[in-house]
């Protein structure tokens, strides 16, 4: 069974900077659409960046990141990052990676893989 390993997270002063990555443990596609989530304590999981698979290399962010954090792939090692600056205290959340989109139509039903989460804490 191919698992998602996360490392990097952590805790940082508001204002800092912290990386994220995520790496299979085992072979899976490199050209999947993939993503990072977050989940606050006491609030729903939310998508923080996708990037588009299949060549297509698109990125989004959600507004509240947009200008501070940068997802990026390496396809030859098939890892994830996500990079994250000028980070808030509403930042803090465990941050969890996700393989291999799967569509209903141009929405997104599920993923295939995901990490098993790791704490951000952004405090002063």
């Amino acid at each position: 069974e191919v698992r998602l390993v996360e490392s990097g997270g952590g805790s940082v002063q508001p204002g800092g900077s912290l990386s994220l990555s995520c790496q299979p443990s085992g072979s899976i596609s490199n050209r999947c659409t993939m993503a990072w989530y977050r989940q606050a304590s006491g609030k729903e999981r939310e998508m923080v960046s996708l990037i588009r698979g299949q060549g297509d290399g698109t990125k989004t962010y959600t507004d509240a990141v947009k200008g501070r954090f940068t997802i990026s792939h390496d396809e030859t090692r098939n890892m994830l990052f996500l990079q994250m600056s000028s980070l808030k205290t509403e930042d803090t959340a465990v941050y969890y990676c996700a393989f291999c989109a799967s569509y209903n139509g141009d929405k997104i039903s599920r993923f295939e893989y995901w990490g098993q989460g790791t704490q951000v804490t952004v405090s002063s």
